[in-house]
């Protein structure tokens, strides 16, 4: 049996988005600041697990 490898075209092609690790975003105390366009925002990981993102 011969298997041909697979052909990828621009329609096909898919592009990987990042993935970010929030416990290493945040460290041990569940808080980190990212910034945007100079705006601060603030990521925190809640007790029950959740991600809340504010500005």
């Amino acid at each position: 049996m011969t298997t041909q490898p697979l052909s990828i075209t621009p329609a096909s092609r898919v592009i990987a988005m990042p993935t970010h690790d929030a416990e290493m975003l945040t460290g041990p105390d569940g808080l980190a600041k990212i910034v945007l366009n100079d705006q601060v925002y603030q990521l925190r990981i809640t007790r029950a697990g959740k991600l809340i993102l504010t500005k």
